[in-house]
């Protein structure tokens, strides 16, 4: 009988604070209970990397749906031509047209924090690295939470956000920061809603800053001049380096991160630098991993 050369899973952490990289694990082959045991780390970790996997389009997806329901991007022009749950993020252009979306969420945001059922996972697999930078900022939203004092916690806990897809801080949509333009019938599938500024995450119970940055543009009740100004004063302290962790990519790399607890935000490069990444958006539902 052949010995089967799957190495025992194994993390190891990739910041003092948070974040935890998964060593041992083929996502083509994982079985139910390699997959609870990531999941865990997932939660644990609300960043988690596997390194130089081999996957096919299909083989990404099945993975993802492990997590929860994929929910295609608003932006339909570069779903993956074969599954629509894949978005294309690339900066490569063919026949003078772009294979992908090019510049998404080059500031601090939360994914899908502008939808009614925000996101709870979202999974990226590095296609093509450029030469240099692309790398993905994360901030820890539990610690900024947990550090503010109970003045400030007494005043935020209970308020309530509105969102709408876009960038608060750049709504120039010439700019490089931008959250990636509409079309028309694009902009009227989206609405305002509403999210705490504080939530709870539906798995772990922790409190977290939500969106604070990105797609929050107001605070009900309150004025808006007043709200911005608070938005922006928890904006500046949940985006402190000391939350901070940066994430380099290898080809063939798998990062999945947990929306209700970070924000992220994409670097910028060199447009002429080739990147090309999938990912897939899971939509949360309010279960525990088993």
């Amino acid at each position: 009988m052949k010995r089967d050369a799957r190495q025992t899973m194994q993390f190891r952490s990739l910041s003092e604070g948070f974040g935890l990289e998964a060593a041992g694990i083929d996502l083509a082959r994982i079985t139910d209970g390699e997959f609870k045991e990531l999941e865990k780390a997932f939660f644990k970790g609300q960043v988690l990397v596997i390194r130089a996997q081999q996957l096919t389009a299909g083989q990404f997806l099945d993975f993802a749906r492990r997590l929860g329901p994929p929910e295609p991007h608003v932006i339909d022009q570069f779903h993956h031509p074969e599954h629509a749950g894949i978005l294309i993020l690339s900066n490569v252009m063919k026949d003078g047209k772009p294979t992908g979306l090019a510049d998404a969420g080059t500031y601090f945001h939360t994914d899908y924090s502008y939808l009614d059922v925000p996101a709870r996972a979202t999974t990226l697999y590095s296609i093509q690295v450029p030469r240099a930078g692309g790398d993905t900022l994360f901030a820890n939203q539990y610690a900024a939470y947990d550090d503010l004092p109970a003045s400030t916690k007494k005043k935020i806990d209970g308020l309530v956000a509105l969102h709408h897809y876009g960038n608060r801080n750049d709504l120039d949509t010439g700019s490089r920061t931008v959250a990636s333009v509409l079309n028309e019938a694009q902009e009227q599938k989206m609405a305002w809603v509403r999210h705490p500024v504080v939530r709870r995450h539906p798995v772990t119970g922790r409190k977290a800053l939500y969106a604070v940055s990105g797609s929050s543009f107001g605070i009900e009740g309150m004025r808006e001049d007043e709200a911005i100004a608070l938005l922006d004063e928890l904006k500046e302290h949940a985006t402190q380096e000391k939350y901070q962790y940066r994430l380099k990519y290898g080809a063939g790399d798998v990062v999945i991160w947990d929306n209700a607890s970070l924000l992220h935000a994409a670097t910028l490069i060199d447009p002429n630098d080739a990147r090309t990444l999938w990912r897939i958006t899971i939509k949360e539902e309010r279960r525990a991993p088993s």
